[in-house]
């Protein structure tokens, strides 16, 4: 395993980050502890969350599975830097009751504390706001993580979804407070999506914070979907049967699986192996199902790219160019 600092800290994390979205609603209990416990067996420290992830009737469920496997002992929960997040609503359909959602200090310390008895652990080593909250001001924010800090019940606070500007309001904010401010960023980035690379990845940089990119796969269309299509596998769901549908997003996924076909890689190593050359990129979120897809990924880190490889992944899926550049010149 490869190992980074996660943006400007002193903590070293895993060049692939668990995401454990699918555990509850997808991958069983059992399923979902073997998965873990392969990626700590090969040395990926890094697990991320959310309080929301098991979704609907099930908010909560997949905290719940992280818990009763640091519960089992044998170093789990000590060897494991993790990471989850604080935002949604946790409220159950017909019992919806205010403050019980968004970034007011009150549903943060409330949501924390939740978080704590779900995960069986006294802290949180990165607790990431989900989204930008419009309706709280960053002072109330940042005083309420003050708090969390001294209590030791959190160590790092990290973003998701943020813009750049709100990234910097953020750590200005926190500047004239004097504390550390955020250290990560979760945004979406792949090569299908590469937006981030205008101002979010730059002003991460800029405050000296880790990227974290979501969805490495694009929802599966960089995983060789039209290929599993045709050999009648697996086929497209979701994001990617959209995208697919639209003729021009089609040929491009086909140009790039045909680029890999020539060279013979898989496309989601090679998303994964991309992501990992990203300037400011600490490391992408895989999400498996299967012990398999976690097998997969964990290839991704010994892959290297030609840069033959690489011009032809920037001719298919072009990047934004920077700001402002990229739309004012």
């Amino acid at each position: 395993m490869k190992y980074t600092q996660l943006g400007r800290t002193g903590l070293k994390v895993s060049r692939l980050v668990l995401g454990t979205m699918n555990f509850g609603p997808q991958t069983d209990e059992p399923t979902s502890h073997g998965i873990l416990d392969s990626a700590l067996d090969a040395g990926l420290n890094f697990v991320d969350t959310a309080n929301v992830y098991g979704w609907g009737e099930n908010k909560g469920r997949t905290e719940e599975i992280i818990g009763t496997w640091f519960a089992q002992g044998g170093g789990r929960r000590e060897k494991t830097v993790l990471a989850t997040k604080v935002y949604g609503s946790m409220s159950r359909e017909g019992d919806t009751w205010p403050n019980e959602d968004r970034l007011s200090a009150l549903n943060i310390r409330r949501a924390v504390e939740a978080s704590l008895k779900r995960l069986h652990t006294d802290h949180i080593d990165v607790y990431q706001f989900h989204h930008i909250d419009r309706r709280t001001p960053f002072e109330e924010i940042w005083q309420a993580v003050d708090v969390l800090i001294q209590q030791g019940k959190i160590l790092y606070a990290g973003s998701s979804n943020f813009p750049g500007y709100k990234i910097a309001q953020a750590n200005e904010t926190a500047a004239r407070r004097g504390m550390v401010g955020l250290v990560s960023e979760q945004c979406l980035y792949n090569l299908a999506e590469r937006r981030a690379e205008m101002e979010v990845i730059p002003a991460a940089q800029d405050y000296g914070l880790g990227v974290i990119p979501w969805s490495p796969l694009h929802g599966g269309l960089l995983g060789g979907v039209i290929k599993k299509e045709a050999s009648g596998g697996r086929r497209a769901s979701g994001r990617s049967a959209d995208a697919l549908a639209n003729s021009s997003v089609r040929a491009q996924v086909q140009a790039y699986e045909d680029l890999l076909d020539k060279h013979g890689l898989e496309p989601g190593e090679v998303a994964l192996a991309w992501l990992l050359t990203r300037p400011g990129v600490t490391g992408p979120i895989v999400g498996p199902r299967t012990a398999e897809q976690l097998d997969s990924a964990l290839r991704a880190l010994e892959l290297e790219l030609s840069e033959e490889v690489l011009a032809g992944l920037d001719e298919i899926f072009p990047g934004p160019g920077p700001s402002p550049e990229a739309f004012a010149w």
